[in-house]
Parts: C-alpha cells; sequence; structure tokens
C-alpha cells in the first residue's frame, strides 16, 4: 500500500511506484523529514546527523541535548517560533500579539482515496484505478489550542504525492495567521539549481535556473492573481541535471492567486524549498472554532531528469485536475474575433466571418470584447453584462442561432471580475469594487476589482451570467482578468488581512456554480494572457489561453517553459494576423500553424475575409492536419526536443501513450550562410521497433532515430517548418 506506519520507529511513509517519501516523529514529538526520492525500503533515520551547535543554534527547553536544534534539523511544516531560523511555512501571533508556537505530534489517520477541500481546487482520484490513499498528520500547541492538520494525497502510478494543511483555532482566544504555506522538502546535503518560470506581459513562463547558494532565493506574486511575471512552479535539481538524467524534485500549487516559492541553503549547506500563500498583504485572524485551509501543492520527483517530472505533472493536471467532459474530449477548432475587428463589428459582421470559417472548416466562432453594455471601447461597459442588441442586432441567443445555421458552434468572451467606473453596475454599487475610502483608486486598463469575497457580488454576476447563458446557443466562454489587484479593501471584511484570500475563494465559488450549472460549457480561463496559468485554474477550465502574445518565434518560448508544469492540452494557442500586433514580425503562415498545433486548444486570431486563396488553401490543410494529430497532443507524452531560445532550430514531439505513433514538429529559427542540415533526435520511441513515416512510407529503426536523429534539410529561408508523423510498424 502506499501508506504505512512503523510503530516501534515512529516512521511515516509513503511509498508511489518510483518514490519514496519518509518522515519520523522523534522522541520529542517533532515531525522530521527524513527522505523523498527513488524508491527505497526501511528507515531512513540514519540520515540524521546530530552535533554540538549550542553557540547559536536554538534547544527546545524540555529537550536539554545541546546537540539537538530544529536549526538543522529537516522537518516537514516548520514554524516560527521554535528556534529555527530558516524561513518558516507558519507563523502565528496569539491574542496578546505575540509571535510563536510550538506544534508537535498528535495523532495520525491514513484512509483510502485522495482528500478533497471543500471551497478550493485540489487534485482528486479517479477510483480504484488510481490506488489512493490520503494521510492526515495532527499536530498541536496545547498553549494555544492551536492544531494543524497535515493532509498528503498520493497518487502512485503518477508518482504525485499532494499537500495540504489545514489550521485550526481550538483555543479560546483569537490567533492571527501571518504566514501559511502549504509545503516544504528538506535536503541534509546536496548540490541544486532552482528552476523557475518568469516573464511578463505577453512574454510568460520563460525558464530560469539559477546555482542555489547560500542564502534564499525566492518568486512570486503581490498581484492577487499567480501573475504573468512569475508562475506557481519551482523545480530543485542536482547541478548537472538534464532532461534525461539527474535527481529533480517539482512543486505546483493549486492556487491561482498570490504566491510565494522559496529555495533556502543554510550555513550548514543544507537546502529547503517550500511554496504556499504570499505573506504580503495577508494577516488571517482565526476566532475560536475557526481555520485557514493552504491550498494545495503537488510535488513529484524524477531521478531520470526534467522530462520526467514534466509526465508526471501533465498526467496528473490532464486527468486528475482538470474535470468535466471537455478533459478528455477534442476542442473545437475556433476562430476568434478579436483580432478581426476588435470592437468594431456587428452581428452581420460576425456571421459572415463564420460563413468563412466554415468553408475553412473551423468548429466554433467567438464574440470577444464589445458585444454588451455601451462596450464600444475598453474604457466603459465592464460589469453591464446584457447585451447591446442594437449591435448584435438582436439577443445573443439569436446571434448563436444564426451562427449555428451556418454550421458552427458559438462563444463569448467576459471579464465578471472587473467593472468600469463608467457602467451601470458601478453608478448602483460603487462599494462593491475593492477601493481604499477617502482615496482615489488605482486603475488598471480603467477597471476596478470587483470585491468577489462578498456574497452579494457573486450572486449579481451569477444573475447576469446565467441570463445570457440560459438563452442557449453559448458554447465556450473565454473567462478573462485583465489587471491587478492594488487596492486591498473590502467594506465587509473584519480584517483586510483576509481579503486577497477570501476573494480567491469567491471567484472558485462562482467558477464552480457556473461549472455546476452549465456542466456542457466549455471554459477557457485567461488573464492578459497568461496572467493566471496554474493548476487551481485549471480546475475549473481545462484550457487557459497561454499568452496575449500570439507571435510565432516568442510562442515557441512561451511554450517550451509553460511545458515544464502544464500539459500542452491545457494551451490555448491560435494562429494570428502578420505582421504581428505585439511584435510587428512577419511569419510564414505554415510556421504560424506548426507552433499554434503546438497546443491543444487550437485556432485562428485573424479576419479571414482579408486571406487570398493560397492562404485559405492553407489553413483548410492545417485545419485537416490538425484533426488527425490532435489526440496526439493531447494525450501524447511531450518531449522537448531543444531549447527554442538558443537553438537554431526548435524542436518538440509527442509520442502515444504505447508508442504507436509519434509527431515530430521543427521550425527553423536561424539561417546561416552555408548553414549545416539539423539533425532531429526523437524520444520515446519503442526500443527495438521500427517506425513509418506517414507522409513518404519510409521506415527508419527507433534505435537510430534515438541515436543519431533524422536530417532535416538545409534551411534555405527563417522559419521554414516541418511535421513528421510516425507509425509503429508491426
Amino acid at each position: 500500500m502506499p501508506l504505512s506506519y512503523d510503530a516501534p520507529a515512529r516512521l511515516l511513509t509513503i511509498s508511489t511506484d518510483n518514490s519514496t517519501y519518509q518522515m519520523k516523529v522523534d522522541e520529542y514529538g517533532y515531525l522530521l523529514h527524513l527522505y523523498y526520492g527513488a524508491r527505497a525500503e526501511g528507515d531512513l533515520s540514519y540520515l540524521l546527523t546530530y552535533c554540538d551547535r549550542s553557540g547559536m543554534c536554538g534547544c527546545p527547553h524540555d529537550v536539554a541535548d545541546r546537540t539537538y536544534s530544529l536549526d538543522v534539523l529537516p522537518q516537514e511544516f516548520p514554524f516560527q517560533g521554535s528556534g529555527d531560523m530558516r524561513s518558516p511555512l507558519l507563523i502565528v501571533r496569539d491574542a496578546e500579539g505575540t509571535f510563536g508556537c510550538d506544534l508537535r505530534y498528535k495523532c495520525h489517520e491514513i484512509r483510502p482515496g485522495k482528500y478533497g477541500l471543500p471551497g478550493l481546487p485540489a487534485a482528486y482520484d479517479e477510483g480504484a484505478d488510481d490506488d489512493a490513499q490520503t494521510l492526515s498528520v495532527t499536530l498541536t500547541d496545547e498553549r494555544l489550542g492551536l492544531e494543524v492538520e497535515l493532509l498528503y494525497g498520493v497518487l502512485p502510478k503518477l508518482d504525485v504525492i499532494t499537500r495540504a494543511a489545514i489550521v485550526r483555532n481550538n483555543g479560546e482566544a483569537r490567533v492571527t495567521v501571518e504566514k501559511a504555506q502549504t509545503a516544504c522538502l528538506d535536503f541534509v546535503t546536496g548540490d541544486f539549481d532552482v528552476i523557475t518560470f518568469d516573464g511578463r506581459h505577453a512574454m510568460e513562463r520563460r525558464p530560469t535556473r539559477r546555482q542555489l547558494k547560500n542564502g534564499a532565493l525566492s518568486v512570486g506574486s503581490r498581484r492577487g492573481m499567480s501573475s504573468n511575471q512569475y508562475n506557481p512552479v519551482m523545480i530543485l535539481c542536482d547541478r548537472e541535471a538534464t532532461e534525461t538524467a539527474g535527481r529533480c524534485w517539482s512543486m505546483s500549487f493549486v492556487y491561482s492567486g498570490g504566491f510565494l516559492a522559496e529555495a533556502e541553503r543554510d550555513q550548514y549547506e543544507q537546502a529547503r524549498m517550500q511554496m504556499g500563500l504570499d505573506s504580503d498583504l495577508f494577516s488571517y485572524p482565526l476566532e475560536p472554532g475557526e481555520k485557514i485551509v493552504a491550498p494545495e501543492v503537488i510535488m513529484t520527483y524524477s531521478d531520470a531528469g526534467l522530462e520526467k517530472i514534466s509526465h508526471n505533472l501533465h498526467r496528473c493536471i490532464r486527468r486528475n485536475v482538470c474535470r468535466g467532459p471537455w478533459r478528455d474530449a477534442p476542442r473545437p477548432i475556433l476562430i476568434n474575433s478579436w483580432e478581426a475587428c476588435y470592437f468594431d463589428f456587428t452581428g452581420d459582421k460576425l456571421v459572415e466571418l463564420a460563413k468563412k470559417a466554415a468553408e475553412l472548416g473551423l468548429d466554433m466562432l467567438v464574440m470577444d470584447d464589445g458585444w454588451f453594455g455601451a462596450r464600444n471601447d475598453d474604457h466603459r461597459g465592464l460589469g453591464d453584462w446584457q447585451p447591446n442588441m442594437a449591435k448584435l442586432g438582436g439577443t445573443v441567443a439569436d446571434l448563436a442561432r444564426r451562427v449555428n445555421e451556418v454550421g458552427l458552434g458559438f462563444g463569448i468572451w467576459v471579464e465578471p471580475e472587473m467593472v468600469n467606473e463608467d457602467s451601470d453596475l458601478f453608478r448602483a454599487h460603487p462599494d462593491w469594487a475593492l477601493t481604499v475610502p477617502g482615496r482615489e483608486p488605482v486603475l488598471g486598463r480603467d477597471q476596478l476589482v470587483l470585491d468577489l469575497s462578498r456574497p452579494e457580488v457573486r450572486d449579481n454576476l451569477f444573475e447576469q451570467l446565467c441570463a445570457v447563458l440560459d438563452q442557449g446557443g453559448i458554447d465556450y466562454v473565454k473567462w478573462d482578468y485583465n489587471r491587478s489587484i492594488v487596492d486591498v479593501y473590502s467594506r465587509t471584511a473584519s480584517d483586510q488581512g483576509k481579503v486577497l484570500y477570501d476573494y480567491m475563494l469567491g471567484l472558485y465559488d462562482l467558477l464552480e456554480r457556473v461549472r455546476s450549472r452549465y456542466p456542457e460549457l466549455l471554459i477557457e480561463g485567461c488573464s492578459a494572457g497568461g496572467g493566471r496559468f496554474d493548476a487551481g485554474m485549471l480546475y475549473y477550465t481545462p484550457q487557459i489561453w497561454t499568452s496575449d502574445n500570439t507571435d510565432a518565434r516568442n510562442r515557441l518560448e512561451i511554450q517550451y517553459g509553460t511545458s515544464f508544469g502544464y500539459p500542452c492540452s491545457a494551451m490555448g494557442a491560435h494562429v494570428s494576423a502578420c505582421p504581428n500586433e505585439i511584435t510587428g514580425r512577419t511569419i510564414p503562415l505554415g510556421a504560424r500553424g506548426t507552433v499554434a498545433m503546438g497546443g491543444g486548444a487550437f485556432g485562428y486570431e485573424l479576419d479571414l475575409m482579408e486571406l487570398n486563396d493560397r492562404a485559405c488553401e492553407l489553413i483548410k490543410s492545417q485545419v485537416n492536419t490538425y484533426r488527425t494529430i490532435e489526440h496526439l497532443v493531447r494525450e501524447g507524452l511531450f518531449y522537448r526536443l531543444t531549447d527554442p531560445k538558443d537553438a537554431t532550430l526548435a524542436a518538440w514531439e509527442f509520442v502515444s501513450e504505447d508508442g504507436a505513433e509519434a509527431l515530430v514538429c521543427a521550425v527553423v529559427t536561424r539561417v546561416d550562410g552555408y548553414g549545416l542540415a539539423n539533425y532531429v533526435v526523437p524520444r520515446g520511441l519503442t526500443p527495438g521497433a521500427s517506425y513509418r513515416m506517414v507522409s513518404n512510407g519510409r521506415v527508419y529503426s527507433a534505435d537510430a532515430l534515438m541515436d543519431m536523429g533524422l536530417p532535416v534539410s538545409v534551411p534555405a529561408t527563417p522559419y521554414e517548418s516541418f511535421m513528421y508523423r510516425f507509425e509503429r510498424v508491426g
């Protein structure tokens, strides 16, 4: 079984198919972390070392042993006040304002199935096929009446362990939580690199790899969303780790608000990696009987490099985080109206666009911003989700019916969390926005953020959305969010330190209500493109708009970085117009299509009416090609064959789980004078097997392909693109 307890040694062991995680309750009641690594047996407490460091290391009063200090011992849930001077997961203040607690083991429970977190997203199990189990460990501070329940979920076949924590006030006085992170990993030895995924709006999630030296390294978001700047995925790995070799550990936060990910190397060359809620503007009072849940962290380990980390996370998110009928279904190939006409459209114009899209073989038309209220530009109208019937030529349902009649599904864009000051909603309820009394608010895109911590605000938004969706004919919703939260003040909060966390609970509540009422609706998440691309949103929306930057050259890097933590099935990727509206770059339509087909939610963002016959024929061909490879993109194992930032040829690959099919894709990113042929070396093929290239029938040895590679002709021009489909022979 995945979970076991050795009572005499007081050892708790978690086993997945290829990894072991072990912790120990020591003789003083502290919960120590022993090991997370390759599958191992037995008592691993020999890894702990003790020596006299009493000069500067604190020792609990009841221990009276100068060789013992939590400042140097690896811990499961480090807390402030123990003498450990490294970064803690938990900081609390008592009713008198005094910091510190003393958490010791009380009990544990092993139960079948994977725990859930009411009101918060979390990975789930699929029943007997997953062999999932939950470990609950309770730590207590008797002085405060504080209880912390540590939850561990085990998905053994996926080599995934999840963690969450519930902090309860069982005492008789208020306790204030000042920091509440979820998980840490302590390493008593090792020389590591840290990989984070950084960027900015329109250039998200590019890998940054740094050596972990003495000191602390942290990334996070204070924006009220997981952010375009930093993504809530962190990887710790051996200095020499590559895609296919070396030990790697990852953490992924199942949460869409502010976060903090830290890595620290201490004075004794020990390392700690941790992740959880951002502590800036966070101060969460718990009255007697109240609790707060530290959101889930997904952890996985690989002894075979970064590629295996990604495969584990892809499987987990695709199968055990995403939900609903669209989780395993092909996504519609769509045309989005934004780059075709921006705010300047009518119902008739959209129907003409839909007719052209139907001719080219697309599945859906999405009506982007500008269909509601007085929304003819981005200065007004947000909050008023009533259709502009004069502009649309009728109701949304009327327009949907006209689009359906030409053979396409229909979708709409919404941004429910925002409001313009120039809107009927704001004029009626100015107090519903997050603004500080007596001070002019900070604007972003002329928008304010609605206070989703308030039930009446969520109810109003739900009713407005239902009034549109209940009309029928809407198959898809793009749910956008286009600014950061700056003015953190709610008129109804008992403490302003609760607002950002309670806002996220409110957002998840609203999303869950929409999902429950419209279970067949496909929702795509978006936040200025990729500003909320995280596992928390994927629990509610099975796909997310990867970036507002649709330039194919930049998208090679953006999709490459995104693939470390997220499956390609979650990536919204479209072919857009050239010159690109953000970079001004012109790239051939063929290469734009090859890059966009690397995402599992494929589509177009351009004016189809302006295309010449040759471009239309190429789009028809791309659509047909994508239908034949869609299952590989959505379900296959993904391989990063080159780093597009440095290589002259960006190459990637999809292989079916059974190895029967493979798709190798490549785009030339640079041409040098009298250049050399590029060799693409695929991975993941069945050793000893032969593969036939679908386009020409030629048969190749899998072993030779994975050893020497496949030659790509010497490129003559930048942005030539190639797609090679292989089928296993016999």
